[in-house]
């Protein structure tokens, strides 16, 4: 996979896993499992340079 393909991935993941973050309830144990894929996503896409400022709707 490159860089390009593994950056596309992960923005699309990241975009998608924020909008079913907003739709659930941030004490609910389904949130808690999604916000550590956010995070892990995070690092990941800072890793690639990208600028999750502007991504970022949960913050």
């Amino acid at each position: 996979m490159t860089k390009e393909e593994l950056m596309k991935i992960s923005v699309e993941e990241f975009s998608r896993l924020q909008k079913w973050m907003l739709s659930a309830s941030p004490e609910s144990e389904t949130y808690q499992l999604m916000h550590e894929r956010y995070k892990e996503l995070k690092v990941i896409l800072a890793s690639l340079s990208v600028n999750v400022t502007d991504l970022d709707m949960v913050k």
